[in-house]
This record gives C-alpha cells, structure tokens and sequence, in this order.
C-alpha cells in the first residue's frame, strides 16, 4: 500500500498529467488537515475519516462505506459496478486530483464513455458528482443497506404500480421514473433512504425524474436523464447524526425547513369533512359551534372549497383571490373576527391552478407566468378545477411575487393560511417541487401553511397525507405517517377525523363496524403531531362514540404544548422528534424492525421524547380488540392504570377497548400539558422520569424554554417536591392518585428541579 507523502502537491500533478499515473495529487498532511486520511495500491483508494470509511475499487468504480461505530455493519461495494451512465456500466477508475476537500476520479465504462467523479468528504456525510461526456441515464448504486426505509408518498400507501404496500421497510422497491408525477396520487416526494442499524442514509437531490432500487443486494439512486448528477449525498453516523446532516444538506441546495408555528399541532376542524362542498357563513357556523360548545378546544379550521363565487363556473378555484360567493358568504371578514375571538386560526384552500378564462389568468399569459411549453402557456386538464388551467411556474421570481400578492387578498380579509391542495395531475411530468417557492414565500410572511406537495423540504407548518376515508385501506394511514417521519417530514396531519362521509356506499349511522371505525380513527389521530374533527362525533346518537372521540380530541389538546415543543425540536435538528419511529430511536433492537407491517399491526411511534404511541388501528380497526404491543429498553408506565412496566418485552394480546388511551410513558418521563380550563401550562412528571435527567421544553412562542430536572426516583416511597430554580422557591403540586405522576404549573423563561430531598418553605 502507497502512503502520500509530503511531495509538493505540484510536482504530483505534473508527473500525473506526464504519465497518466493515477498517483494522488494532495500531500498526506494537507488530507489529516482537511479531516480525512487517503491511501491507495494497485487496486483500491481508500479515504478514511473520524466518522465513516470510502473504499473504493478502481475496477467498475465498486465503492462501498464503513461507519464508524462498530457496531454498525458496513454498506457492501455492487457486485457489478457502481455506476451506470452513458449506456454502460464503470470498468475502470483512475484518479485523476484531489485536494483539501475530496478526490476526483476518471471513469471510464464498457462502451467507452468516460465521466468524471467527484467525491468530496465531510463530517457526517460525502457528496458524490457525476459529469459523463454523453447525457443521459445516471446510477450510482452500492450493495444492498436493509432494512431500509423513508420514501414518503411512494414508501406506503402504494408503490409505484399502484399496489398496496404492506409495510414501511422497502426491501424490493424499484422505480426506474419516481416523482410525483404518477398514475397513483403522490405529493409529498423524498428519494431519501435511511438504514438506521448499519448508521447510513442516501438521496440523491433531484427534484425531476429519479431512479431508486432498493433490494436485498443492491440500493441505487440516480436521474432518469441528464447531463450530470451533482448532488449524490451519503451520510453516517447515529440518527440524530443523519438527520442533523440531511437538515444541512436540505437547506444548503434550497430545500430548507421553516419552523412551524404553534397553533397547528392543536386540535383543527375541517369544512370538507363536516360539510363536503355545503359551506357557507351558516353552515360553518354552526358546526364550529356546536364543537366549540361540546368541549372540542379546537385551535384552526379550513374552508377548504365552495367559497368563491358559484354563479360563474370560471371563478370555481382557489384562485379567485379576495373573492367571496355574495349569497353564500356576505360578511366573511365579520365571520373570521368571530373565531379570531374564539382562538381559531382560518384557513381557505389554495392551489396554483388558474381556469384558462378564470380573472387572473389573462395577466398571467400576457407575462409568461405560467408553466410553458414550446413558448406557450401550458394547458392542463386536473381533478380539480374541472375546467382547463394553466400552474403558476413558481421558479420564477417575478411569477412568485405576483402570485404571493394575489394571496395578501384573502390575507387583507383576515384569512390567517392556506390548505395548499394541488391534485389530480398524474398524467403530467412535472417538477416535485413545483409548489416549494410559493409555500416558502408564504411561511416567510408569517402565513399558516398546510402543505400536500413538495420535495424534500419542509416550507410548510404541517405534513398532510393524501385523503384518508373509510372505504379506504386503513393500513395505509399508519405506515404512511410513518413514512413521511422517516423521510424528513415529520410534522404528520393524518387527515380529517372519518374522513368525508359524503361518498357512496357509506353504512347507516347505526353500524357498529362504521362507529368503531369512527372511535379507532379518533384515538389514532390523537397521538399524531396533529388532527382535526369534520363529521360531527354526534350525528351517530351513541354516547360511547361520542364520549370516546372528546375525550380523544381534549387528550391531543393537552399534549399540544408538549407536541409543539417536539416539532420546535425537530426543526433544530432535522430529526423527526413529532412522531419517531422505533428503529430511529433504538436501531440496534432487532425487534423494533418486525411491527411497522400489515400482518403485526405494530404501529408504534415515539410522540416526542416521553410518550410511546401505541395506536389499535389498520383494517381490522373495526372488530379488534387487542395487540401486541412492544416495549423497547427501558422503563415504562400505562397511560391509564400507572403500571410500571421493564422492557424490552412484548405484551401479548394487550388489550386496547376503545376509550383506552393508547400511550405508555417513559423515555424522559416528562411532558407538559395545557391546562384546558384554566390556558396554563401544566408540567407533568411520571415515577418512570429517570435520575439526574433534564427534560428542556420550548414554549409556545417557539423560542422561550423551560428546563424541569428529574433527582428523584419514582419507586423510592418518598414524597418528591418541585423547586423553582429561577426564584429558588417551592412550588405546590399534585400527585395523581393512580398513576403516582407528580404536576405543577410552570412560567415561561423559569427552570424547574423535581426531588425527593426535603424542601425548603416558602416565607
């Protein structure tokens, strides 16, 4: 093996250029400098980095990655190559430079096209570019990385044929054209790719048509076609490690997330599932009243369609900005002062489709704002509108400006965001983030955004998935908020509770399966970062259903303050803290990787750092009673009856009735919950909170935090106290009777100690 010496780097060079030798150009002490170390022989270059290894074999460019835990496996080299490109397959490698950065290799493949490589090497992650002389199809791929997961849209509900998907692992997925452009419905698009045991993520950052085969001997990424595919990413290290470098690479290349704001992690009401297209000022309020009255603390609504003028068919869009239907909604600025005063945040429905001779289209035309094709506006025939439109091309600046403008109408009226809703366009090639740059004009303004499409990012305060009903796979709910968590997209709105009832073949009110499933629906969306009411729990005359589902909506209005800090979390460092999958929190337990499937219905997810999720949902929703339920490492509390509980075990047949909060306790212990009578914040500390542990919680406001610092331990039989460690006083608690869990109001800016040590009095 050849170790670089300290050989001035230009006298490397010109020997290279001299003889064609593949020697490499950057001394060995500038490589340590830059933090990596780089070797070589005959046969391979190897790159060696406190975090992760690149070997790399110079025959078909086989290169394959070792993180540097050592309990992590290594991602093996392809047993063919590992790139495609120019029609063939890589056969030799040469170096051709390096510097403080990376290497740059000379490719050339079987039918003699050479391309040029460049690996550059970062903390926890490398970047890979790929120039070939001829464009075309680009593949960069090693072995295979399972279990792997993430995908979003195409990582769940179905694959890319249209077939339903049984689970959130993607051992066997292969699309050679993935986007969102797709016979089936696919809006949320990430091509990234996480195996959380062997420490390794790819994506390779294309926001047109992309190659993705993820199978037992091989993982591959690339571009359908095109001159080069510079933006190939492998990261390492922990999750929190991947994540936190993803979230960099995000907002590096213009795919940043924003922070979300408070009010939409709280429980919401939607026009579309109470009232399908009935809306108008009396209709709404009344449903939002009679929620607001039967103690549904509700935080936003959506109007999402049907308020725009109906007696001409070309103002039928969300794009007849600032105009309101006369008859249906004559004083809506009155209406949105009215839940302004009630705590309610409003949203209308917004897409970026323009009717051919809809008011705004013409002007459109005339600037050349619209998606073109051979110099002209492009038409489009989408689900909705039903008329022909023209889409707003949102990549340009002038476009934006003018469309985000249009919006401060409705924003002048006192409309607070948008439920961004653009569907129905599968038959079309189009860019996945086509709606990214309106999304984040509009979070930049301060604008509440419900986001449906985009690619990568996050310019958007909620994660919303396709329509969720009942005729649908419910399987396909679970495994696809899951997804979205594992790719990026953390803050996860699973739809409307019910979905929309207005659609055929519904059962009578009367059905126990429909009521159940109703109940099952409720309790599910509870635990998620999100949810919202529509069909109203009463219409059912039922007291259980009825009495199940508010207490399910009053559940998720509590945790909004500790579910806000999480998504706070997750917006600092790019790890999905609002619903984390089990293998991202405990990836080296073989048994976290065996529920996220439709055979064990081990839906389970961490909602922030305390609560276990443990949700009785899938298609047996209806008539279940029971499931297994997983209890990773570490102590554990039922929700309900306090018991303590050790893992790792599985509960079998546990059972879950309706009306059972589906949450175990443990992890940090701590949450903090909005007294619902009273506004406040309520710190709750449970007897699983371990020793010498500091929850730190993030306010409202999004930037103000708490710390609560645990030093007692709930199985001693001492009564523990709380001190204010800010004004150094006692504070007064209450013990729950059950479940031994110790709560306190708390202030913002203040830090807290929970102890059992003798207490000092308050003068």
């Amino acid at each position: 093996m050849i170790h670089l010496s300290s050989t001035s780097r230009c006298r490397f060079a010109a020997l290279s250029v001299a003889t064609g030798c593949s020697m490499l150009v950057m001394s060995l002490g500038a490589a340590q400098a830059a933090g990596f170390r780089i070797t070589e022989d005959a046969e391979s270059v190897y790159v060696t980095t406190p975090n992760y290894k690149f070997t790399l074999l110079r025959k078909g460019f086989r290169y394959s990655l070792q993180c540097a835990q050592p309990e992590r496996q290594s991602v093996p080299a392809h047993g063919r190559s590992g790139l495609e490109f120019g029609g063939g397959h890589a056969v030799e490698t040469t170096v051709q430079s390096s510097d403080e950065q990376g290497v740059v290799f000379q490719v050339r493949n079987d039918v003699g096209v050479q391309a040029l490589i460049r690996v550059r090497f970062e903390k926890h992650f490398l970047r890979m570019s790929v120039e070939p002389d001829r464009p075309g199809r680009i593949v960069a791929r090693t072995g295979g990385i399972g279990p792997t997961f993430g995908l979003a849209d195409h990582g769940a509900p179905t694959d890319f044929r249209g077939l339903p998907r049984k689970t959130t692992e993607l051992t066997g997925y292969s699309n050679e054209d993935l986007g969102s452009g797709q016979p089936t419905t696919v809006r949320l698009v990430s091509n990234f790719v996480i195996s959380p045991g062997r420490g390794v993520a790819v994506v390779n950052l294309e926001p047109r048509r992309k190659i993705v085969r993820v199978d037992a001997d091989e993982c591959a990424q690339g571009t359908v076609s095109g001159d080069a595919m510079p933006d190939l990413y492998y990261f390492f290290g922990s999750p929190d490690e991947i994540y936190r470098g993803f979230l960099e690479v995000r907002s590096r290349h213009g795919y940043p997330v924003f922070k979300p704001k408070y009010a939409m992690f709280g429980v919401g009401w939607e026009a579309w599932g109470a009232l399908a297209w009935d809306t108008n000022e009396r209709t709404v309020r009344e449903n939002v009243n009679h929620y607001l009255k039967s103690g549904y603390p509700l935080s936003w609504m959506v109007i999402g369609s049907g308020f725009w003028p109906r007696a001409d068919t070309n103002l039928h869009a969300t794009t007849s900005f600032g105009m309101w239907d006369k008859n249906l909604y004559p004083s809506p600025t009155d209406l949105i002062k009215e839940f302004h005063q009630k705590g309610l945040k409003v949203l209308l429905g917004l897409r970026i489709a323009f009717i051919v001779d809809g008011p705004f289209s013409e002007a459109g035309v005339k600037r050349g704002f619209f998606i073109e094709e051979g110099g002209q506006p492009k038409v489009f025939q989408i689900a909705f509108p039903k008329k022909p439109v023209y889409l707003l091309d949102a990549h340009k600046p002038e476009a934006l400006r003018w469309y985000v403008d249009l919006c401060q109408r409705w924003l002048d009226d006192g409309v607070d965001g948008f439920k961004e809703d653009l569907f129905g366009y599968g038959k079309y090639v189009l860019l996945d983030d086509k709606i990214d740059p309106v999304n984040a004009a509009l979070m930049k303004r301060g604008v509440y955004v419900m986001g449906r499409n985009g690619y990568l990012g996050s310019p958007m305060d909620l994660h919303r998935f396709e329509d969720f009903n009942w005729n649908q796979n419910q399987d396909r709910g679970p495994l696809n908020g899951l997804a979205f968590a594992y790719s990026g997209f953390p803050y996860v709105y699973p739809d409307i509770v019910g979905g929309t009832f207005k659609i055929e073949g519904m059962p009578p009110r009367s059905d126990a399966k429909l009521k159940r499933y109703f109940m099952r629906n409720a309790q599910y969306a509870s635990v998620n970062p999100s949810m919202s009411m529509g069909f109203g729990p009463w219409q059912f005359q039922d007291e259980e259903v009825e009495g199940v589902v508010l207490r399910a909506a009053r559940l998720h209005a509590r945790l909004h303050p500790y579910i806000y800090s999480a998504a706070v979390d997750a917006f600092d460092s790019g790890f999905p803290h609002t619903l984390t999958p089990l293998p991202l929190k405990w990836p080296q337990d073989p048994e976290v990787y065996q529920l996220e499937n439709t055979r064990r219905r081990g839906y389970q997810w961490m909602l922030g750092p305390s609560l276990l999720a443990t949700p009785l949902y899938g298609n047996d929703c209806g008539t279940a009673e029971t499931r297994d339920v997983y209890l990773p490492a570490g102590r554990w509390m039922d929700y309900d009856t306090g018991e303590i509980l050790e893992g790792p075990r599985t509960l079998k047949n546990y059972q879950l009735p309706p009306g059972k909060t589906p949450l175990f306790v443990g992890g940090k212990g701590v949450a903090v919950e909005r007294n619902l009578e009273q506004n406040g914040l309520i710190a709750v500390v449970y007897p699983v909170a371990p020793e010498n542990s500091t929850y730190q919680f993030i306010h409202p406001d999004g930037a103000s935090r708490t710390q609560i610092t645990t030093r007692f331990d709930g199985t001693k039989p001492l009564a523990p106290g709380v001190i204010d460690l800010t004004t150094g006083d006692a504070v007064d608690l209450k013990r729950d009777p059950i479940t031994k869990a110790v709560s306190f109001a708390i202030k913002s800016g203040h830090d807290y100690e929970v102890t059992t040590a003798k207490q000092p009095k308050t003068p």
